[in-house]
């Protein structure tokens, strides 16, 4: 019997809206393994697998300020609206900003007013009364057009997007990282999506075809298919513009002369 446990199941059923019981198949059928049971579930066409896998109930702000964003995140949205919360935010932007770490753990390890910024963020965790966690955070040197988005009027920004870019004009680059915000890439150019994502997708696009009962021969023109799907879903360059939806992005910054260098997009919560 594959070792899993309820909070297990429970896991997976909040990430998948899968059923109870097809959770527990699915961890069965994977002895347990995680990944490799929401894999199973997409194949037998779990509802909302890949939307749900997205959501999370973390609360917390993104800032930005000089091309730099940073995530700290917090367990109630009460704490995130609070001012003292978002003045350690943006206390702890400005550390990035003077001492350009070269991650969280460099970070956390950073001196501010005598102490660490660990301690410093675990003080204010203890005041607070609710589990604070420094996310992640990113400094671009390049010219980078900035979005922060809140998910409502009273809370602060939930997400933030830099788009660091060449060419083209302020404008075009907004419109670009507001994009980013609303349709979530995850690649900028398909040569960046890893080998084992595409393997991924591929395998589950055949076993789904063949799930389907799909006829052996066109079976490799609907992975081919699917997995150009992916691409149109997840690499910025190949979406469709949400400003001009029978357009890529691609055609869209290159009418307006705009190169795009590299992109971010936090959203509290997400991975």
């Amino acid at each position: 019997m594959p070792a899993f446990t309820a909070a297990d199941v429970k896991r997976l059923r909040d990430a998948t809206g899968a059923g109870m019981m097809d959770s527990k198949k699915a961890l069965t059928e994977a002895d347990g393994d995680y990944d490799k049971a929401i894999e199973f579930l997409r194949v037998k066409g779990a509802k909302d697998v890949g939307k749900r896998l997205e959501r999370s109930t973390t609360n917390g702000v993104v800032v930005s300020r000089d091309g730099a964003l940073l995530e700290l995140d917090c367990e109630t949205d009460f704490v995130a609206k609070n001012a003292d919360f978002v003045k350690l935010a943006e206390r702890l932007l400005d550390v990035v900003l003077a001492e350009k770490p070269a991650d969280v753990d460099a970070l956390l390890a950073a001196q501010v007013d005598g102490q660490t910024v660990a301690a410093l963020v675990e003080s204010e965790s203890a005041r607070i009364g609710e589990k604070l966690v420094l996310s992640r955070f990113a400094v671009f040197e390049g010219t980078t057009a900035v979005y922060l988005h809140k998910r409502a009027t009273d809370l602060p920004p939930a997400i933030g997007v830099a788009v660091q870019y060449s060419g083209g004009d302020a404008d075009a680059a907004r419109s670009l990282a507001m994009h980013v915000a609303a349709a979530r890439p995850r690649y900028l150019t398909r040569e960046e999506v890893p080998a084992e994502a595409v393997e991924t997708e591929r395998r589950v696009a055949e076993q789904t075809a063949k799930e389907e009962g799909k006829p052996e021969q066109a079976i490799g023109r609907i992975v081919d298919g699917r997995v150009n799907a992916f691409y149109k879903d997840f690499v910025l360059l190949e979406q469709p513009s949400i400003t001009e939806p029978k357009r890529t992005v691609q055609q869209v910054i290159g009418d307006a002369g705009l190169t795009v260098e590299r992109f971010v997009r936090f959203e509290v919560g997400q991975a």
